[in-house]
């Protein structure tokens, strides 16, 4: 027997079945009402799917290569996100703002300020009422022609609800930003600054799990063979791989209140944790990022880049690794990507980043932690300050970073980073908001290869050899392989809600198209 589905019609037919008179709107007419109409022998409706993967011209930032993730899917985390969480956040920063406000005594500081709030207010009332996403004022900021240019090509007459989810979201951190360029005393406040700080300082057992064995240069023991050393390393490579990749846990944007006890446990690092852990890696390609790594062993000039996520406890990670890839002879440089404002709650900045290591070095964080914890926490910050010194490590802030485009477009959008990044060995994206971007944050299927997903960021000529460390935190999910569409129909069976958990993971290798010369041409 076929549904009977009930259609409303406002407007539309009066009540003898005449169309409304020309140039009247309708339902203005008190003799209109809605009709419902029972369709019980009218054929079932079918679940029509368009052509995918969409061709590569017709790919564009409201049309992804495949279905576009977008807040009003109520079966997607975007709607959750869009209609909750980033309501949520917005107000957390507005408290932060009244925090700081409450300690400030200089009018004029104080004036300034409030104003930043009132603009904070109508954002987050836009937010709440999904309002058409308007231009970025003319801020003086250097990104502002190429957000409005995306928003006027694909996103012209589009709400925070029907937008691409991705671009929804990343529009909201530059309206954020926006909120505080037009100030005279506040134009590099961070909202979410605090929030950071604090949750690193609530880190104590793993800060002190990791300090406690790297505090001083790694040796090997006495009496091994030149193969046990490679061996050895190999080990070690992969204990700090899964460290770097599942340190991505605490993510203040989906972590929006958390108690000591949860952060310890989403920060164990402990051996017996990493080996519980490592089946949950769906996708998992450690060996193959050892084998490119290891390649690199004595190469003049060897350069690994990370693309940073979170600040905190896994910039933290983040460093250990790096440490570890110096140290061994595996990179001869690290250079590190951040943002250049306040991104996503917990995304590095160079503040972040300094801080960090000066906490390392002179701060009181830890007031519980032994003078000894505290002396071999100052000597791995010192050795992280040389690094900078020496130009081993350099901490990099591309516009690019900040923006609502995938990496799809990095080339096109970013030629000069594209072929900066062509000159890495390996660029590691880490966390989940960096693979969205790699991947155009869409419906592709579970086994779609990776190198697929990310486009041109494999294809491209010059595109380098590509790692993403993710724990699984939002819809996409690529990369698991043959039977990945029946480890994820599975997975969606047994457990709803495992794509947003942070209880899987995927650690992805793309080979890229290294050493060919850059082209930029379409």
């Amino acid at each position: 027997m076929a549904t009977a589905i009930e259609a409303s019609l406002a407007g539309t037919l009066n009540l003898n079945g005449a169309a409304p008179p020309l140039g009247k709107p309708t339902g203005s007419d008190p003799g209109f009402s809605k009709k419902q109409l029972r369709l019980s022998h009218l054929p079932s409706k079918r679940d029509i799917k368009g052509p995918y993967p969409t061709t590569p011209g017709s790919v564009n930032p409201n049309n992804p290569p495949w279905p576009a993730f977008r807040g009003y899917h109520t079966y997607s985390f975007a709607n959750a996100t869009m209609g909750h969480r980033l309501p949520t956040i917005l107000g957390k920063a507005i408290d932060d703002v009244i925090e700081t406000l409450n300690g400030e005594s200089e009018e004029d500081r104080v004036v300034d300020l409030v104003k930043c709030i009132e603009r904070m207010d109508c954002l987050k009332h836009e937010l709440e009422e999904s309002a058409e996403l308007r231009p970025i004022a003319d801020d003086g900021e250097s990104d502002v022609t190429l957000w409005n240019k995306q928003i006027a090509q694909y996103f012209l007459g589009k709400t925070f609800m029907d937008a691409t989810w991705l671009f929804a979201e990343a529009y909201k951190y530059r309206r954020l930003r926006e909120c505080f360029t037009a100030s005279k005393f506040w134009s590099q406040y961070d909202v979410f600054f605090r929030q950071k700080c604090d949750t690193f300082s609530r880190s104590t057992d793993a800060v002190f799990e990791l300090s406690s064995r790297f505090a001083e240069p790694f040796q090997h023991k006495q009496g091994l063979s030149d193969k046990e050393k490679l061996e050895a390393e190999r080990l070690m490579f992969i204990e700090l791989s899964q460290i770097c990749l599942w340190g991505n846990s605490t993510d203040l944007s989906l972590l929006i209140n958390m108690t000591e006890e949860q952060i310890k446990s989403l920060q164990s690092t402990g051996g017996e944790a990493l080996a519980e852990t490592e089946k949950n890696i769906l996708g998992n390609h450690i060996p193959r990022m050892w084998e490119i790594v290891k390649e690199l062993k004595g190469k003049k000039g060897s350069r690994i880049d990370f693309i940073l996520d979170n600040a905190g406890f896994e910039l933290y990670c983040d460093c250990v690794y790096a440490d570890f890839l110096i140290q061994s002879g595996y990179a001869d440089q690290i250079r590190f990507h951040g943002k250049r404002y306040p991104w996503f709650v917990s995304d590095v900045t160079k503040k972040d980043w300094n801080w960090l290591l000066n906490s390392m070095v002179y701060g009181h964080l830890f007031a519980t932690a032994t003078a000894d914890e505290k002396e071999g926490l100052r000597r791995m910050g010192l050795r992280w300050k040389q690094y900078e010194q020496e130009g081993k490590w350099v901490y990099e802030q591309h516009p690019f970073w900040c923006t609502g485009y995938t990496f799809w477009h990095l080339r096109k959008e970013a030629p000069d980073l594209f072929l900066e990044l062509s000159k890495s060995d390996l660029v590691i994206f880490k966390g989940d908001l960096n693979h969205r971007k790699l991947t155009y944050d869409c419906a592709a299927p579970y086994a779609t290869e990776f190198s697929t997903a990310i486009g041109p960021m494999a294809s491209a000529p010059g595109a380098p050899k590509v790692c993403s460390l993710r724990t699984i935190k939002s819809d996409v999910v690529v990369g698991l392989g043959p039977e990945g569409e029946k480890i994820g129909r599975n997975l969606d069976d047994e457990e709803p809600g495992w794509k947003i958990s942070g209880k899987y993971a995927v650690v992805l290798v793309s080979e890229g198209r290294p050493g060919e010369p850059v082209t930029f041409d379409e």
